[in-house]
């Protein structure tokens, strides 16, 4: 069976530091072998593997390290046993700099198989966060917010946590400028039911 390969991947490989190309085509070898349904995509700009509609793992390469992660947050905590590692350095196998940092074939396929495993028992990947307390209204928001009927309608169907990121980023301003701007673009973006990221949204 043919692995499901990406050229955006390849393209991602050979513009990587010179000393990251042999670890990131080992790990994508051993991910294909390990599980022969994974496929190959770019996700946050880094290559992921897919199993079965869902992130498996991925990996990436920086200027002095590459990393490697898996996505189930049951892999959290088998590897912080294992290997005493957190999420660190982007990845759960930690800052890895030569094919030396990596473990052993053997480990780093039964790693893979174990996380395969995880997705097929049904289990959540990740946990649901728990709901964030309701933060009051700015003054100055809440008084912009009036001057448009279009902008208090879609502000009152929002959910908790899109009003929440438009309060978040409003009083997250350190000039009065600043806040003043962002006043003007929430109310703008607000009347025409937009959220505050709303440019990632079809990312």
């Amino acid at each position: 069976m043919l692995a499901k390969t990406d050229p955006r991947i390849d393209a991602y490989i050979a513009a990587a530091a010179p000393f990251a190309p042999p670890i990131l085509r080992r790990l994508r070898k051993l991910v294909h072998a390990a599980c022969p349904d994974a496929e190959e995509a770019i996700k946050w700009g880094m290559p992921s593997f897919l199993y079965r509609g869902k992130i498996l793992c991925g990996m990436a390469a920086f200027k002095a390290h590459a990393t490697f992660g898996f996505w189930h947050q049951g892999m959290t905590t088998l590897l912080e046993k294992k290997f005493g590692r957190t999420m660190e350095a982007m990845g759960l196998l930690g800052r890895i700099t030569s094919p030396a940092d990596l473990p052993d074939d053997k480990t780093l396929l039964r790693l893979i198989k174990t996380a395969v495993k995880l997705h097929d028992s049904g289990a959540p990947a990740r946990a649901k966060p728990k709901p964030k307390p309701a933060l009051p209204v700015p003054a100055d928001l809440a008084g912009t917010l009036k001057r448009s009927q279009r902008a208090v309608g879609f502000w009152a169907d929002f959910s908790p946590s899109a009003r929440r990121e438009y309060i978040e980023w409003i009083t997250e301003a350190k000039r009065s400028e600043t806040r003043e701007k962002r006043l003007l673009t929430a109310i703008e973006w607000i009347a025409d039911g937009k959220k505050r990221n709303w440019q990632y949204e079809n990312c």
